[in-house]
């Protein structure tokens, strides 16, 4: 019998028993599409994390001082120094990698509108905090040196903001806020960046001039943290070495003394995100797996049941001349069919739920290889789990088959 035959032999015995052949690969369908589906959620996620901490900025490192414990009697108070404007212009003069830097002084105000007010988070910045944290001007401009200088009364605001006080963003440009008793001059609202990787709203902000900041709001000339955007991710861990050794100067730590600051990169939280993103991806995926393991003793059990039903036919098959390696690639090809049938009913269900769930605005990412590797595992499934069956079948005795009632 030539493969041609064997195929069509094997679905036409298939197709008599339509719903059986069904529900036999029902296992299949459902292991091949959880698989499926569980790794483009993982894939998915893990791009939008990425996405979502690539948004923060462009290759940036972020350096904030560490909370230290003072003990006092039996009470311990955390304290943390701040930087100064003379370590973030030692940074300028001597960073040999950074693109970009800029102070910042960061709280929380009530800020007052035409159309009404809102608890935001305030920023006092300088010109380059756009090209470190990769942030775009939507209407108006962004402060300059000049502004710096002057402490203006100048202020941008994130979408959301300007939608909470001035009812619509683009009715907020020319408009004044207030912040306590001071007042400000609306001059640009920023592009939307959506939620942060940690979920707050980065749209709900208003920028300052960092000077005007530090005078107006905060009255003192500390500064929380500072951001630097490096010139290229091949850079990223020279720039942090060369970071916290220019800082522990302008500090005057001494040399095998603990610094006083923390330096983050952005690559690492990347990476950190996308290992543990990977690692329950594969868990998810594991655990789908094992309905495919169940789908496949499904199959050997119908195929059991099958060889039992058509023992008659085997013994006819024998005795006009079939011999037992062709009983064998015939119960194992049916198998094969049925669980490849079920493989891909399997992939077109991920499809369309990962469609579906697309559509709901849940991330998903279909990966191609993913989908070429469920269809050969159900493939391998039918081997594995068809060859038994279709080994009992070929070690029937011709007469004994024949006498079978």
């Amino acid at each position: 019998m030539n493969i041609l035959q064997l195929v069509h032999t094997c679905i036409r015995s298939i197709l008599r028993n339509r719903m059986r052949s069904l529900l036999t690969s029902l296992g299949v369908i459902i292991g091949v599409g959880s698989v499926i589906i569980m790794v483009a959620l993982g894939e998915g996620s893990q791009r939008a994390i990425e996405a979502q901490i690539t948004a923060m900025g462009t290759n940036l490192l972020q350096v904030m001082p560490r909370r230290q414990a003072n003990r006092s009697g039996q009470q311990v108070m955390m304290r943390s120094s701040a930087f100064t404007k003379r370590d973030i212009q030692k940074l300028r003069d001597e960073s040999s990698f950074a693109a970009a830097i800029s102070g910042v002084i960061q709280s929380n105000a009530n800020v007052f509108g035409r159309e009404g007010n809102a608890s935001v988070s305030i920023n006092g910045v300088e010109p380059d905090f756009l090209i470190a944290r990769n942030w775009k001007i939507e209407q108006g401009y962004f402060f300059d040196e000049e502004d710096l200088i002057l402490r203006s009364r100048a202020a941008v605001l994130g979408r959301t903001t300007a939608k909470n006080l001035f009812g619509e963003p683009e009715y907020a440009l020319g408009e004044q806020i207030r912040i306590g008793t001071n007042y400000f001059n609306v001059i640009g609202i920023l592009q939307s960046k959506g939620a942060s990787f940690g979920g707050n709203d980065q749209d709900d902000v208003v920028m300052l001039p960092l000077d005007t900041a530090m005078t107006r709001l905060s009255n003192s000339r500390n500064i929380n943290s500072i951001v630097i955007s490096v010139a290229g991710k091949e850079y990223m861990e020279a720039a942090q070495k060369e970071t916290d050794l220019i800082l522990r100067e302008s500090r005057n730590i001494i040399d095998g003394a603990q610094s006083d600051f923390d330096i983050v990169n952005q690559a690492d939280i990347i990476d950190m995100a996308s290992a543990t993103s990977r690692t329950l991806t594969t868990l998810l995926a594991a655990i789908a797996g094992v309905s495919l393991l169940v789908g496949g003793i499904g199959i050997m059990n119908i195929m059991l049941v099958s060889v039992t039903e058509r023992t008659r036919e085997i013994g006819i098959r024998m005795a006009v001349g079939a011999r037992k390696i062709d009983i064998l690639f015939q119960f194992l090809t049916e198998s094969v069919i049925i669980s490849l049938l079920g493989g891909i009913l399997g992939i077109g269900l991920a499809f369309l739920v990962c469609n579906l769930m697309s559509a709901a605005g849940i991330p998903t990412a279909i990966n191609p290889l993913v989908v070429t590797a469920a269809a050969l595992f159900a493939a391998f499934i039918g081997i594995i789990f068809g060859y038994y069956p279709a080994l009992k079948a070929a070690r029937l005795y011709p007469i004994d088959a024949l006498r079978y009632e």
